[in-house]
Parts: C-alpha cells; structure tokens; sequence
C-alpha cells in the first residue's frame, strides 16, 4: 500500500468563494438546466481526446485496449445519475486543481470589480473555467472518482455538496478514467430517466467522436435485465471531405435538422482552417414556409465547437438577410463564455460570418448561372432577403446585385430579366434605367406611367415587392447607369409629336378644368398639369423633384397606422376621352354633379395606381353614383 492509500479521508477548502460562485452557477448563469450533462460530457470527450492523443506515442498507460467510450447509467429508484468515460484520468493533484480550483485568481475581486463597474453576470463569469460545476444544478452532492492513466498513480474520489469545502480520499478503482456519481434533487429526478437523457444527447452531443452508452435496467417478465445501446450518432457530417459524402447523406441530414419534409433546395459544404478553422454545412429550403412542423419563431444556425453543440440560433454567424439559410457552425476557433451559450465579439466571429456569407452568395451566383429553374424557384420564395441585403449591407452590395431579378415590361408572366441583360438591350441614346413600384405585376403593367415607355419601346423593370422602394432608395447605380422611378416630376424624356385626329381640349377648355381640380382637390394636390408623357391613360400622380422618400411611400403605408397620403402633382392628358368629355361638360353644365366626382373617382384612381391609397372601401359609394348616371344617360 502506498503512502496516498494510507492517507485518511481529507477535507480541504475550496480555493475561491465558491459558495459564491456556485450560487450563481446554479441559479442565474445557465438558462436550461439540462446543460449540466452537455458539459459533462463534454469534459469527458477532452478526457478521451487526450488520452488517444497520449496513445499514439506512449503504450505504458493503464488499459490501454480499453474502448474509449462514455457511458450513463441510471438508477431511476434512487435519483442516481452515473457518468463514466475510460478518458486520461486525474490523480490527486489534478483532481485538486481541475475541481477544488475555480479560477487561478481570487473570485473576490472579479465580483467586487464588477459591482463597482456595474458590469453584467457574463462579463464576470467569463473569467472562469466552471462548466464541471453546472452539476450542482441538479446534484444534491457529488462523487467524482478517477484513476490516472499513469500505471503507477493512485486512484482517487472527491466529494462535495457544493458548500464551501470538499472531500479527498483515496479509492479503489482499477480502470483508467473517471466516474461521475450524482445524486440528483428531489426536483430533478427527470434527469433518471434513460428517455431524457438520450433526449439532451441527441440534441447537444450527437456528435460527439467517441460512443456515447447509455446503460438502464428494463423490466421484462417479472425481472429486471439491464440494456446498454449507444445513443449518439457521432459522424458529423459536416466534419466529413464533400467528396465523401453522398447525395441522399445530405437529404436526410437535412430533414432531420429542420423538420422539412422536401429536400433542400440547394447546400453549401465548407471545410477551411484559414485564415479561420471552420467546418459548416448550410441548406437553403425549397420553400419559405415549410409546415407547421418545421414553423421556427427563431432563426439562425446551430452553432458547434468540436462536434459540441454551443447554441441553436445563433444570428452572429450570418447577415440578417440570409436568415432563411440553415445548417450548423462547428469552429474551434470560437471563443465562448463560461456557459457556451453566448459567443463573444471577436475578429474570428467576423471572419467566420464573411467566409460564409460569401460562400452562400457565390454558390447562389452558381446556381443562377447552371440551372435557370432551379434558381427561379428561389427567387419566387427568398428573392425578397437578396433584395433586403442590396438595401442594408453595402459591402455585398456588389454582389448581391447580380442576384437581382425582375419582371419587366418586355418579359412574359414567367420570365425574369437581370440588370445585365437590362442594360444590354438599353437603346443607345438612353442613359437610365427605368422602373415602376407597384402592387403586383399585372396592375403595374397597367401603370399610366409606362404610356411613354410601351409607346417609345422603353423597357421599364416592375418592382412590386414593398421592400423594393427600401431597395431602390440605397441602389442608386449600376455599371454607371442611375436607377429613374418613372413617376419622377423632373424626369427629362424627348416629347414625341403626335397627329391625333380627335385633338386635345382647348387650351382655355382645358385651364378651365385645371382650376376646377385644384379647387376640390386643394391640399391634396401639389399641382394640377398637363402630361407630356400619357398616351393612353386620362391622369396619373408624379413625384415632385428632389422628394427623398417617394421610393418608399408604399413601404410606409403598410408599416405606419398614421400614415398621411403623400402630396403629388396630378397629371392630366388632353387628348383623353374623359378629360375632353369632362371638360365639355363643365362648359354645358358647371353645375353638375358628375364634375366634381368625377374628380375625385379620378383623383382615388391614381392613388390606387400607385398603391398609396389610405381607404380604398371610401370609393365605393362615388362609383356607384356615377354608374347610375351612366345606366341612365344623365
């Protein structure tokens, strides 16, 4: 017998305020309880990792054919949890150190630093190595047992409550490793449950290299039979070389991260060590709302370090753009706090998020170029996100451009047409690319304002999205050519001469009616003129020059409950049928009441047009008067 074996059972104090420290770890650090076994685990797949790392020079280790493993074991009558891993082991003096030392300098005056400073929980917190110590979570008192893997060490047990001291004895333990006894609280006996347990493992530590076993008694016909089965995938897929990796691998991978029953549109599988490590594997869905099943009020990848899982949804990684991308970040490079549930502002974080917004946006790129449809499909469901990151990230804003797509005015329903091919095709005295903001694609091809543009063969981009005037309002070029709303007051177009037989309204006909808009319509209007542009349309509303915001007027009709109709010009055509009609029966009859509401129909049209109306319902009983004086010949 040695001299350690000969030792009595010693109590030793805890080396930092740890009553201190485990209240806070038990209370106010983790925000789910079931962690505790993550770390744990965690803890023993360094342990198994070292111990491999040990092997590959030096045979004279205890058990050395030992499987490296991690085993749980439950005893669901007594509220008893066992965690065993055939890892490097500890003997006495590291037992100490790893777990009577929380921290290697005084907790006292980190915490009375932070008061001072008013700091939060994580910046503290952060100074410390404690995730062995979130057991106490759950522990109603501990036993931590190891044997070194050093054939001439003595094994070792500790013990503690979680109060200010601890225990150290010697044990009797022949195999390599350590063995974690706990005592769960009368409140966490959930946690004895082979069901749970394979729960937290499947959702923190399936991946994990080493067989996670997870060993419970079962009764059958009348007796009681233990069962072992291993409970962990282990194979990270993406960990693995993309040449190794099959289809279908990654189907299913899929499917089983997001509940999505249809196959991903499109992954990215990217495996780099500079100038940051990184391991990652993202899907774009095929659809924007895949099913009640896979309905997420959060978004945002699961974040790995060393096949450990360290958080769900975590939104740093990406650009909020590219929210609809999923799939997990495994890094060993990322710097974590204590509970490995927030990820520290770091240049590696921000190296990481540009590698992979990167790489999504050149694979999207690849996608569009190789296989028409397919990036056709995506631009019907996420189209809205790339045209989100033109608007709020100018430094992909490049890129992000060649994704753009767009109905216009000379593609079909199904066709889309790229600011590329746009310019391409541009006539060659014409300097701008123009665009109309509407509701949907087939009232916006009814636009008054594209009467110039279809008569002069203008190509003109719809933009019918609501965030498009977000859009339009940061892209003001590309390749040199300005982006022209066509309702634009100040817009300079070459006036076309045209014989119309019907000709227009008088010139004092027309001044006449003028004056009688601008007097019903007074505030509403900034101006009442004539159109150098309408062919076929009798009015339309234009933007006064140099107004900022009109790209987003639209936008701000949907979002704000106050929003007050904008201020336009009102642009009359003088050869129209109405406006002529209109301004005969104001010479005939300028007390009629058709003028006015005529006016005004006209007036709530042009708002409706241009999708700013604030009640279109209100219309509803004008239209109806003036088709009673239709039917009627009045």
């Amino acid at each position: 017998m040695t001299q350690e074996t000969a030792q009595a059972t010693e109590s030793l104090e805890y080396r930092t305020e740890v009553r201190q420290l485990l209240d806070i770890l038990a209370h106010s650090l983790y925000t789910e309880r079931e962690i505790f076994l993550r770390e744990l685990i965690s803890n023993s797949s360094d342990a198994l990792n070292r111990i491999q790392f040990e092997m590959l020079t030096n045979s004279d280790v205890v058990d050395h054919d030992a499987e490296l493993a991690v085993t749980l074991r439950v005893d669901r009558e007594n509220r008893r949890l066992v965690i065993s891993d055939s890892g490097i082991g500890m003997n006495r003096e590291e037992l100490v150190q790893n777990l009577g030392t929380i921290a290697h300098s005084g907790a006292r005056s980190f915490l009375q630093g932070a008061k001072e400073r008013g700091a939060s929980l994580d910046e503290v917190i952060g100074q410390f190595g404690v995730g062995f110590y979130s057991v106490f979570m759950v522990a109603q008192e501990v036993t931590v047992t190891s044997r070194s893997y050093r054939p001439d060490d003595q094994a070792w047990s500790w013990h503690s409550t979680g109060e200010s001291a601890y225990e150290l004895s010697p044990a009797d333990k022949s195999s390599r490793g350590t063995e974690i006894v706990i005592q769960l609280k009368d409140d966490a006996d959930e946690f004895a449950s082979g069901w749970r347990l394979e729960q937290i493992v499947k959702k923190h530590s399936d991946y994990v290299s080493f067989p996670i076993y997870l060993v419970e008694e079962k009764e059958r016909e009348g007796e009681s039979e233990e069962t072992r089965r291993m409970v962990n995938r282990r194979t990270a897929l993406w960990r693995q070389s993309p040449q190794g990796v099959e289809a279908e691998q990654y189907v299913d991978f899929y499917k089983q991260l997001s509940y999505d029953a249809e196959a991903p549109l499109l992954h990215v599988h990217l495996i780099t060590d500079a100038p940051v490590n990184l391991r990652s594997l993202l899907f774009i869905p095929s659809r924007r709302d895949r099913g009640l099943m896979s309905a997420q009020s959060e978004h945002g990848l699961h974040l790995y370090s060393r096949k450990i899982l360290i958080q769900n949804h975590n939104r740093e990684l990406l650009p909020d753009y590219l929210r609809f991308v999923v799939g997990v970040v495994d890094s060993e490079d990322l710097p974590l706090n204590v509970s490995r549930e927030t990820v520290q502002s770091n240049p590696n974080i921000r190296q990481i998020r540009r590698a992979l917004s990167n790489r999504v946006i050149r694979e999207l790129k690849s996608l569009a170029d190789g296989d028409r449809e397919k990036y056709r499909r995506f631009w019907q469901e996420f189209g809205i996100f790339v045209k989100e990151g033109v608007a709020s990230d100018p430094t992909s804003q490049s890129s992000l451009v060649e994704l753009l797509r767009f109905h216009s005015s000379k593609t079909g329903p199904e066709e889309w047409v790229t600011l590329a091919q746009y310019t391409e095709r541009m006539g060659v005295e014409q300097e701008q690319i123009y665009y109309v903001l509407g509701e949907d694609v087939k009232s916006v091809a009814r636009s008054p304002h594209l009467d110039y543009f279809r008569a002069n063969n203008i190509e003109v981009l719809y933009l019918v999205d609501p965030i498009d005037g977000y859009m339009t309002s940061m892209l003001r070029e590309y390749e040199g050519k300005s982006l022209q709303n066509v309702d634009d007051a100040g817009l300079k177009l070459p006036e076309k001469e045209r014989e119309d037989a019907a000709g227009k309204v008088a010139q004092t006909d027309f001044d006449a009616l003028v004056g009688r808009v601008k007097q019903r319509l007074g505030e509403r209007v900034a101006d009442v003129r004539e159109s150098k542009q309408l062919v076929d349309n009798p009015c339309r509303l234009v933007s006064p020059e140099n107004e900022f915001d009109r790209d987003m007027q639209r936008l701000r009709r949907l979002m704000e409950q106050d929003f007050q109709t904008p201020v336009k010009i009102l642009e009359l055509n003088r050869r129209h049928g109405l406006v002529r009609n209109l301004a005969a029966l104001m010479q005939n009859d300028s007390e009629s009441r058709l003028i006015d509401a005529t006016i005004e129909q006209l007036f709530a049209n042009a708002l409706l047009v241009e999708g700013i109306h604030p009640n279109p319902a209100e219309m509803v009983e004008r239209i109806q008067m003036l088709m009673e004086a239709a039917v009627s010949g009045v």
